[in-house]
């Protein structure tokens, strides 16, 4: 199936993107990632080393077969969002760049405002920008008008695994913008991500589910076929939901039946 997922006039296969944040060894993580097939991987440019020599993250990333997504985690303000995505930009990681400028430190919800005003200032300078937003759809409008590649809305609050408990307001947002819709946070298990795939989201990024899961590497594996369902079954079409019953046997014909 040719169903290939564009950001930014780059196509690539995989819709499933994942983070390097939360596992217990760097060994596993690079096993989960393999598993996963995703070719688009995050990485907080806080948690890279730039500039003393030693080992580093990037040392079991294979950047060969994926895709740098560096992000701006940790950053609250438009002037330190910035800051990190030049930073990362400077260091050759990439101009693609996850922007997440924090406006709660409880519940880790984005600052609206100063994500698009990040945004405009973060394209201006010819960045790919992917915010992570709320559920918002107007924010998620401005953030395309402003010139984001791709809108991010949270299924949940990062980390909660409560999954899409408002699915219907991420819907609107895939309804109502003009660019690919990646839901990102809260994703806690592989039917959550199909039911982001299913009702026509581009793609998920997903991290806390497969770090702390079990089994990371078997999750990893069962959120890439979660992704590749949901997305079959969003191109097939679902059945509309009915009242009543619906036979499926044809009744005309039936013995007794006129």
């Amino acid at each position: 199936m040719d169903d290939k997922l564009v950001i930014a006039g780059r196509e690539f296969n995989s819709r499933l993107m994942v983070g390097t944040g939360k596992y217990a060894t760097m060994e596993l993580m690079q096993q989960a990632i393999a598993a996963s097939g995703a070719e688009i991987v995050t990485v907080a440019v806080r948690r890279i080393n730039l500039q003393s020599p030693g080992p580093s993250l990037l040392d079991y990333l294979d950047l060969k077969k994926i895709t740098l997504l560096p992000n701006t985690a940790g950053a609250t303000t438009v002037d330190e969002a910035v800051r990190l995505a030049r930073l990362a930009r400077e260091a050759g990681l990439s101009d693609m760049i996850k922007l997440e400028v924090i406006g709660d430190q409880e519940t880790l919800l984005p600052d609206p405002v100063a994500t698009i005003e990040a945004t405009r200032i973060l394209v201006r300078e010819g960045f790919i920008v992917l915010p992570y937003t709320t559920q918002d759809v107007v924010v998620a409008r401005r953030l395309g008008e402003a010139g984001a590649a791709t809108v991010m809305p949270l299924g949940s609050p990062i980390g909660s695994g409560q999954g899409l408990p408002n699915f219907d307001a991420i819907k609107l947002i895939i309804d109502r913008v003009n660019v690919p819709v990646v839901v990102d946070a809260g994703i806690g298990a592989p039917s959550d991500a199909a039911l982001a795939m299913e009702i026509g989201a581009s793609a998920c990024l997903i991290n806390t589910a497969i770090a702390e899961a079990r089994d990371p590497v078997l999750m990893a594996a069962a959120m890439s076929q979660a992704v590749i369902a949901g997305r079959m079954g969003y191109l097939a079409g679902r059945i509309p939901k009915k009242t009543y019953a619906s036979p499926s046997s044809p009744t005309e014909g039936m013995i007794g039946r006129s």
